[in-house]
């Protein structure tokens, strides 16, 4: 089996070369880029598992990184910066990062942060990749809507994640307790208002009217229920 493959995108040359050294240490396949240019045109040719991202990039905004990564690749996007504000934290996860982790950092709770995320997305042996529900057909290997008219949306792994603890739990109450212990981020405001985000742009692709959505419901002050009847193919 060929070992998960995490880019590192930072023009730190000592941040590359001790995440890199602590990833293949654990295990991993691990490619380095110092610029955005550098690093987008390796994804021409190779598909990550996960990406490490900073923000602070000579050649480009890396939350505009980051938010591209998210519409048009399927790996986990975690963010690794200097920017310890809340707000940072928050646009970061609203752009479509999965965890943001602040520097300075020890080694070895990246490489933990890394195996949280890819054994939450890691196909199980009854994992199906495809759902059906009123309507709708999510496929989670090409991370795409599909609605009855046959109109495809790309979703990002972010949003994928959270659409896939929905249609995992149809009809039932999901708090948000549930879904930060389900999705691995850290409590806290931050994760809150990304999980709002995230849902609010589920709901657009879905067609919902934001005043009285059909399919999910926010339920104040206990969480969200899924509505849709759900079958998986």
């Amino acid at each position: 089996m060929t070992a998960p493959l995490v880019t590192i995108l930072d023009d730190e040359p000592q941040i590359r070369a001790l995440l890199s050294d602590a990833l293949r240490e654990a295990g991993f396949r691990t490619a380095t880029f110092a610029r955005a240019t550098e690093f987008e045109a390796a994804l021409k040719s190779a598909t990550p598992d996960v990406c490490l991202v900073d923000l602070g990039l000579p050649d480009r905004d890396g939350l505009a990184v980051v938010h591209r990564l998210a519409l048009e690749s399927g790996a986990a996007i975690i963010i690794i910066s200097g920017r310890a504000q809340v707000q940072d934290k928050v646009t970061g996860l609203e752009l479509g990062a999965d965890d943001y982790i602040i520097k300075p950092f020890d080694p070895a709770e990246v490489v933990a942060r890394i195996r949280a995320r890819l054994r939450s997305a890691a196909p199980r042996e009854t994992r199906q990749n495809v759902a059906q529900f009123n309507g709708w057909v999510a496929d989670f290997d090409r991370y795409i809507l599909i609605s009855e008219d046959g109109a495809e949306t790309a979703f990002s792994h972010a949003e994928g994640e959270v659409l896939r603890l929905f249609l995992n739990a149809p009809k039932r109450l999901i708090s948000r307790q549930q879904m930060q212990e389900g999705l691995g981020g850290a409590a806290g405001e931050s994760f809150d208002r990304a999980m709002d985000v995230r849902i609010s742009r589920l709901r657009t692709k879905l067609g919902e009217d934001p005043r009285n959505p059909r399919l999910i419901k926010t339920i104040y002050g206990a969480g969200y229920i899924f509505l849709g009847d759900v079958s998986w193919r």
